[in-house]
């Protein structure tokens, strides 16, 4: 092993090939005999490997696109994308719980990504995504129910099955073990969040 270790070193110290990358338009006219060039490929497909630190910048760059522009502050509204073609969350469906589209005037700037025929016509969008407007008073009690209350309900569930769990089996004679965070369930109420 440590004999085709230094084969591979001395082949490329011949080859000055610092960066093992190949030239696959030049291996047809390549006078090297195929075991070398066998060689050098499996250096090559051993380095193809993705690194964690690679796997982090895809990450970031798939978390932060910006193939949306950021919208501009509107005093007293929270403003966002959405999309058109998402069936169980319409736009209609957005309208009604009190989004408004933003209009090119209220967004100087976006003017140009102003849609020009359908049903959105005069509206900001860009592809399927329109930009929408919901007063900041209401954006802040739908994330406080979100966030902060339905978890609550839902803790309160669990918490109220593990009671009912642990009645039963007490009537039977048996044991229930609960583990530290089923007790905490009964015991803590989540956080209220602040959201702005």
């Amino acid at each position: 092993m440590a004999d085709r270790e230094n084969e591979d070193e001395k082949l490329k110290r011949e080859l000055g090939m610092d960066d093992m990358r190949v030239d696959r338009s030049s291996q047809k006219a390549d006078p090297r005999s195929t075991e070398e060039r066998a060689m050098i490929d499996r250096e090559v497909e051993a380095n193809r490997e993705i690194t964690e630190d690679d796997r982090l910048e895809m990450f970031r760059e798939e978390l932060f696109n910006d193939a949306l522009p950021n919208l501009p502050e509107i005093p007293g509204y929270h403003t966002c994308w959405l999309t058109t073609t998402n069936k169980n969350d319409s736009i209609q469906r957005r309208i009604r719980l009190g989004y408004e589209p933003i209009k090119p005037e209220d967004a100087p700037g976006l003017d140009f990504m102003t849609a020009k025929s359908g049903e959105f016509a005069g509206f900001v969008s860009i592809n399927e995504m329109l930009a929408f407007k919901i007063p900041q008073s209401l954006y802040l009690k739908y994330m406080q129910e979100v966030h902060h209350a339905a978890p609550a309900r839902e803790q309160e569930k669990l918490a109220d099955t593990m009671a009912q769990i642990k009645q039963q089996a007490e009537a039977k004679g048996a044991d229930v073990i609960e583990f530290e965070g089923n007790a905490e369930l009964r015991e803590a109420q989540p956080r209220q969040g602040v959201f702005a």
